[in-house]
């Protein structure tokens, strides 16, 4: 019989956190992202995290808010956005932050949970990306403290690639629409294009679940076997979702 993997409470749900921990947090602008995770990680008072998400949140929201108190001390993603306090920091100096493409992030992630330590890609070469040089952090007045590394490049076919390195982390925090006692979960929309990514990659990865029910096997998009702790979230928790962008017609 497969493991009851549901937890209590939030704190249940991030036992064994650690200051300097490595998270991988799933979401895609404001979509899906797990905010009572994130919040009860600001709670617990961990800090100096290294944090892997396709963005960092906005100012006061998502992982805005551990950003905002100096929490995290390293962020790899694909997009800064428009969050004001994270280009400060970085340009000030006091965070590191590795940039690289959208799509080697997602590859980078999925790999690290498949068990795929590397892999070639044509994404970013010709640019500092392959070629070294982005600033991964600052001095104070601007200039460049620490530049990234060269990466090995290859020839097959006739076409160059970039080697990029597979990402684990010691935890993941993600949101599902829909979960199972056993961790098998269902992502709704945009919600799903990095949330199953970033479980996978985690150590112990841990899901809130806007619904707890019975899944069909066929229409699982993670299976349970990549997910260590299961959260089912109240009703008001499950509806209070933000918008990153309001517009109007």
């Amino acid at each position: 019989m497969p493991r009851d993997k549901v937890v209590a409470t939030a704190a249940e749900a991030l036992a064994g956190v650690r200051d300097g921990a490595s998270f991988a947090v799933g979401g895609f602008g404001l979509s899906g992202i797990p905010n009572v995770l994130i919040q009860a990680l600001y709670d617990s008072g961990v800090t100096g995290v290294g944090v892997v998400s396709n963005n960092c949140g906005v100012d006061g929201g998502g992982l805005g808010i551990l950003l905002a108190a100096g929490r995290i001390a390293r962020v790899t993603a694909s997009y800064i956005g428009d969050n004001k306090e994270f280009a400060r920091q970085y340009l000030s100096g006091e965070l590191e932050v590795e940039l690289t493409p959208q799509g080697s992030l997602a590859e980078r992630l999925r790999a690290g949970g498949a068990g795929i330590p590397a892999f070639y890609t044509p994404a970013g070469v010709g640019t500092p990306v392959a070629e070294g040089g982005l600033p991964l952090r600052h001095h104070p007045d601007g200039s460049v403290a620490v530049a990234s590394p060269p990466k090995e490049v290859r020839e097959f076919d006739g076409r160059t690639y970039v080697l990029e390195h597979a990402i684990r982390t010691d935890f993941a925090l993600v949101r599902a629409a829909k979960g199972d006692r056993y961790g098998n979960l269902v992502f709704n929309k945009a919600a799903r294009n990095f949330n199953p990514l970033a479980a996978m990659a985690g150590r112990v990865t841990v899901a809130e679940v806007e619904e707890l029910t019975e899944l069909d096997p066929d229409e699982v998009h993670l299976p349970g076997v990549f997910v260590q702790r299961v959260l089912v979230l109240a009703p008001e928790q499950a509806a209070d979702k933000s918008i990153e962008k309001r517009t109007t017609s």
